[in-house]
């Protein structure tokens, strides 16, 4: 886990709006599941008994599609300058850069010019991350 930053930063894109990203990349890494295929048969062993259990996931999947799509839709709204810092406290989080480089981290975002989506949404612990990068920047996960 990162350093607390001594100093809070004052950050171009919304506390709240970080939050809702960890909250919809959380429901979007939770939906994913490589041990269970949708439409695939599975046994399903209760006691000493099995029994096979077929799975249609269409319920599971719209949820998912529309969770990932309104995931999108939120970092694509973001300025430069947002998308910049969003991908700064990524990289706090996961150890990249301390807290106090935070400024130095924004740079060289913009610097590397990402797509934002591609690149976060590639992150499988990209909630946890900014997670840690708020909180190591002196902005409280959660309120």
């Amino acid at each position: 886990m990162s350093k607390r930053a001594e100093k809070v930063w004052d950050l171009t894109i919304a506390p709240d709006t970080v939050r809702l990203i960890v909250e919809k990349a959380r429901t979007v890494s939770a939906a994913v599941n490589g041990d269970y295929e949708d439409g695939a048969e599975h046994e399903v062993e209760f006691d000493d008994t099995q029994d096979l259990h077929h799975h249609d996931g269409l319920a599971e999947e719209e949820t998912e599609d529309q969770t990932e799509r309104e995931l999108r839709q939120i970092v694509r709204t973001l300025n430069v300058d947002e998308a910049a810092e969003l991908i700064a406290l990524t990289w706090i989080g996961r150890g990249d850069f301390e807290a106090g480089e935070f400024a130095e981290a924004v740079a060289e975002a913009k610097r590397r010019n990402y797509r934002p989506i591609r690149y976060l949404l590639g992150m499988p612990m990209l909630a946890d991350w900014l997670d840690e990068g708020l909180e190591a920047i002196g902005v409280a996960a959660a309120e």
